[in-house]
């Protein structure tokens, strides 16, 4: 598919609604209104969830491997195109480049968004996918799906409360502690508390 590349950027990540353990990440144009919405399972939710929010994984997931592995095969991953719609299902490329020759890899929407973000590409549609599956959200909703983000993939496991009375060294150490046992949702919490008190 050809015409016209449009740049998307993430605008938001919330939990699917017609499938279980699923969510919806949401890919939108600078400046403007059409939303692209892509379902996308929790195991890369959390990849991507974690780039995002600034986390380290104590090991590392699987697109760290492979951007790892890439990384020391002189691969550059120089962008990543959502070039397909095929019966409501989106297909990507990642662009690579290795010793001046380029390469496309076809790979699955939710893994292409995943590698972009650990190596700061961008991310790419076209505009007839745009036209033919965008859909306008506004601001409204967008605050919305941001709390739903948050309530989702930041689960409470920990009251207010109980988070409120610790002190930023007890909030520092269960964070590493959290992250050791690879306890990604409460390290999201905890993170955001320490981040509340800078």
């Amino acid at each position: 598919m050809g015409g016209e590349k449009i740049e998307l950027n993430i605008v938001g990540l919330t939990s699917g609604h017609s499938q279980r353990n699923s969510y919806t990440l949401i890919l939108g144009q600078e400046d403007g209104n059409l939303k692209l919405p892509v379902v996308i399972g929790s195991y890369e939710a959390q990849s991507i969830a974690l780039i995002i929010e600034g986390l380290t994984p104590q090991r590392p997931l699987t697109h760290d491997l492979m951007y790892d592995a890439m990384e020391k095969y002189n691969i550059l991953i120089k962008e990543v195109v959502i070039d397909q719609l095929k019966e409501g299902v989106f297909y990507a490329k990642i662009i690579t480049e290795q010793n001046g020759v380029e390469f496309a890899i076809d790979s699955r929407t939710s893994d292409a968004v995943a590698m972009s973000l650990r190596a700061k590409c961008p991310i790419y549609t076209f505009k007839s996918i745009l036209d033919d599956a965008g859909i306008i959200y506004d601001g409204e909703d967008e605050d919305e799906n941001n709390a739903e983000h948050s309530k989702e993939l930041n689960p409470k496991t920990d009251s207010a409360n109980s988070l409120n009375k610790m002190s930023l060294n007890e909030l520092n150490s269960e964070l590493e502690k959290a992250i050791q046992v690879e306890d990604y949702d409460r390290a999201a919490v905890l993170r955001d508390e320490i981040n509340s008190r800078s």
